[in-house]
């Protein structure tokens, strides 16, 4: 069963632009943003909301799994975060912000498959939450016609960090004008204008907010975290915790001092790197084998079939090779990460267009599953691929 596809009027650039999305135009000049909607029945979309939901119960069992078992070296967890990932799941605080499923299947005719979770730090928030509803509030379609809560789970979530509850109707009152820095890296406005958004979101939630780049700020095991010499009790950074343990060693230490001297709480927590390792997928498959959403995944080539090659940690595409039952290359190069550890795991379809284009599911998770969108491209999704937003009809 192919894909189906709505055509509309693109949003033009200026239009985006306003709304600060600026990367809207791809290295080849071509546009970032399709201009067709995937078309989704209720019964999809709702399957999708179910997926999601349970799988998250299920990295949440194999995560308690890795830490009761010591599993953090197989998974490629650095020694120097175990510290801080133990002490951030043991404490109520440290609140999973939010985090995007990718998922095979679910438009095809074909069951829901767990590829993998960006836990840490997901891209195309901007894009799920605000330009796929734009693209149909500009076409004049229903705008509530989507799976697409996204923007006001985020708000509630924010008050989460302060009610610890479900229930969010008495954030005033406990709410005590808590501090928010909220920090990117200089020099990418993806990453920096999907920081703000996520700020602008927590303004409106009732925090007092400051953005600042990550080499502007002091951190200290005694103080905690500063800008501009003001403590801030909440932090949120668009910096993958791998990269600090890797990259950053010294502030991975003094990060892990400030969380155990409860000088600030840290979004998302240390232990999304848990979700966020592809080696989770494995210790899934071990916890749950044969299950309907799971692709079996291990550490060494799998015995039988077309598999696919993939680092514990890695972005877009890279480093990701399609093998053939003899375990020889059929598609992917090499790249950036080729020195992470490897897992296996089963290849299964992605969903296809009339053109051969394949489409990958992002189901976001905050709080609970809240929104989907959809990235377009070769049978590996690299950073030329495509961002498809949805209908429900």
């Amino acid at each position: 069963m192919m894909v189906r596809l709505k055509k509309l009027q693109p949003l033009d650039t200026g239009y985006l632009e306003t709304l600060g999305f600026v990367w809207h135009t791809d290295h080849d000049d071509t546009p970032y943003i399709a201009d067709e909607l995937v078309i989704v029945s209720e019964a999809e979309a709702e399957a999708y909301y179910e997926a999601a939901n349970t799988l998250y119960d299920m990295f949440v069992e194999a995560g308690e799994y890795v830490i009761e078992h010591n599993l953090f070296h197989e998974i490629g967890i650095p020694f120097n975060l175990i510290e801080v990932i133990k002490e951030s799941w043991e404490n109520d605080v440290h609140w999973h912000l939010y985090g995007r499923f990718d998922l095979a299947g679910g438009i095809d005719g074909k069951p829901i498959k767990l590829l993998e979770f960006n836990a840490d730090t997901p891209t195309a928030l901007f894009e799920t939450a605000i330009i796929q509803w734009a693209m149909l509030k500009r076409n004049d379609m229903e705008e509530n016609a989507q799976f697409n809560g996204l923007y006001e789970a985020l708000l509630e979530n924010f008050k989460r960090l302060v009610t610890l509850d479900e229930d969010v109707s008495d954030f005033e009152s406990r709410y005590e004008g808590w501090k928010f820095l909220f920090t990117s890296i200089k020099g990418n406005a993806e990453e920096e204008n999907t920081v703000r958004l996520l700020q602008h979101i927590a303004s409106e939630a009732g925090y007092i907010t400051e953005f600042a780049y990550i080499d502007e700020i002091e951190f200290s095991a005694e103080d905690g975290i500063e800008y501009k010499s003001q403590p801030y009790e909440l932090w949120f950074k668009l910096i993958p915790w791998e990269d600090i343990a890797l990259e950053e060693s010294d502030l991975a230490m003094l990060l892990t001092q400030i969380i155990k001297n409860q000088k600030a709480i840290i979004f998302n927590p240390a232990y999304t790197l848990l979700f966020q390792s592809k080696g989770i997928l494995k210790i899934l498959w071990d916890l749950y084998p044969e299950h309907p959403l799971l692709l079996e995944t291990a550490f060494d080539p799998l015995a039988l079939g077309k598999q696919v090659q993939k680092p514990v940690f890695g972005r877009e595409g890279e480093s990701i090779r399609i093998l053939d039952e003899t375990g020889a290359v059929i598609e992917g190069q090499e790249g950036d990460y080729d020195n992470h550890t490897m897992i296996f795991q089963e290849y299964t379809e992605l969903p296809v267009d009339s053109k051969g284009n394949s489409y990958q599911a992002g189901v976001f998770y905050v709080y609970e599953a809240c929104a989907l969108g959809y990235r377009r491209g070769g049978k590996i999704l690299d950073n030329m691929s495509k961002f498809v937003g949805h209908i429900v009809e």
